[in-house]
């Protein structure tokens, strides 16, 4: 692994295979939310939003007429 930066908060390494680990200030992993956070801070990733999806269009029903019985 190759050090990309290295503060006093923490440490960015970077893996053979591109990705990117961080580490605190007491050697421990950092995930999830707070390892993102870190790297958008140093932009050395981009988030893509996800795609919203469009509401399905309510589709007009049409009502077949109805036989009213003749008495």
């Amino acid at each position: 692994m190759e050090v990309v930066k290295q503060t006093k908060e923490f440490t960015i390494l970077k893996k053979r295979n591109g990705r990117f680990g961080v580490k605190n200030a007491k050697g421990k992993w950092i995930n999830k939310e707070e390892k993102v956070k870190v790297l958008l801070g140093e932009g050395l990733i981009k988030v893509a939003m996800p795609k919203k999806e469009e509401a399905p269009v309510a589709e007009e029903t049409t009502e077949a007429p109805t036989e009213e019985s003749a008495e």
